[in-house]
């Protein structure tokens, strides 16, 4: 069976006969998309068209896309409902790519269009704080919707699940810290006072700041990824669908589990500092192990300590806000996903620091 064609008086006839399913002849359709160049009107016949698929409204498809665009005319008339509605419908979705020739902005519209995006980033924002912050009332009121086995998934994946990593950089930095300052220390003969040097700056910040980039590198972009796949997988709207609070099942969880543990992260991340600085003290220094702790111990202060776990809670809540706005905004493809973790983990960082130069501000004045 074949797709054949007739051409009188200008007039392209396509002849569609028997069987043609499965339609791949591209020598026969190369001839009719050839004899559009002598035609002004283009009709069809298919009184002995027995079967058809899909191949050969995409055979047509092609007649006439050229057929217009030679601007001859077309009657599809006499094709059968269900083929005439086929193929109108794949004409109807316009398959030109659009155009990138945008018109260039002036100076002033590229700085409305980028207010614009601000405004509309802060409006997200406060918006998913403030569902987060109801979310939070749900729960210690007992109202939200919040499964036991995922809030323990959560607490292991953020416990001890994530102390290896944490101890490995913890150890380093301390053991880092120690070396940089002995090389000044040595200068005047007071190497004992690298376990002063190690315990306080691990003690009151360093290990909250370690323990806070090693989770949101780890943690906060696991977030981001899982919450952005249900997102293009439309599992986040198959919770809305069923009226369950998104923010209750999968916010919350993730959240109390950070902030529950970044604290404890914090404690181990300073034990492992002082460790490593102990071990360029011991090692390198010639500096005995008791003299080593009891010089710890003497620099040690419970408000640098308080300091330090303040600064791990405050930075479990920064992560865990972070990785799961924007995985519930992320977009609705493969690289949407991508996106909302690097921005997770990114935005996670930068507010850290942005939080721990604020809160040093105020520590410092208030003489903590």
């Amino acid at each position: 069976m074949a797709l054949d064609f007739l051409l009188k008086q200008n007039i392209l006839t396509v002849v569609a006969d028997g069987d043609l399913r499965d339609y791949d002849n591209q020598e026969q359709l190369k001839a009719v998309l050839q004899s559009l160049k002598k035609a002004d009107k283009l009709c069809f016949n298919a009184e002995n068209l027995q079967k058809w698929d899909s191949s050969l409204a995409a055979a047509f498809y092609q007649i006439i896309i050229k057929a217009k665009q030679k601007n001859i005319k077309i009657d599809t008339s006499a094709l059968p409902d269900d083929l005439q509605n086929l193929v109108a419908l794949a004409l109807a979705v316009d398959r030109k790519p659009k155009s990138n020739d945008n018109k260039k902005l002036s100076f002033l519209e590229n700085l409305g269009e980028s207010g614009l995006q601000i405004f509309d980033g802060v409006k997200k924002s406060w918006a998913f704080l403030a569902d987060t912050t109801k979310s939070l009332g749900r729960f210690f009121t007992g109202r939200a919707v919040l499964r036991r086995v995922d809030f323990e998934f959560a607490l292991a994946d953020c416990g001890y699940k994530a102390v290896g990593i944490v101890s490995l950089v913890s150890f380093m930095v301390g053991l880092i810290l120690a070396f940089v300052g002995a090389l000044q220390l040595k200068m005047f003969g007071a190497q004992i006072y690298i376990a002063s040097l190690v315990a306080i700056g691990m003690t009151r910040i360093m290990g909250a700041i370690m323990a806070g980039i090693i989770m949101a590198g780890r943690t906060g972009a696991s977030y981001a990824a899982t919450i952005g796949t249900m997102q293009v997988n439309e599992e986040v709207d198959a919770l809305k669908t069923l009226g369950l609070p998104v923010t209750d099942f999968l916010v919350l969880p993730r959240m109390l589990s950070l902030i529950i543990t970044m604290p404890f992260l914090t404690m181990w991340a300073d034990i492992m500092g002082m460790i490593g600085g102990a071990t360029v003290a011991i090692l390198m220094l010639d500096i005995s192990a008791p003299q080593y702790w009891i010089y710890s111990l003497k620099a040690f202060q419970l408000a640098n300590f308080l300091v330090g776990i303040f600064h791990g809670f405050m930075y479990g809540i920064i992560i865990s806000c972070c990785g799961c706005y924007y995985g519930i905004n992320c977009g609705r493809n493969a690289d949407s996903v991508g996106w909302a973790t690097t921005k997770a983990v990114v935005s996670s960082i930068v507010i850290m620091i942005v939080a721990t130069g604020i809160l040093t501000s105020i520590l410092e004045a208030l003489g903590i």
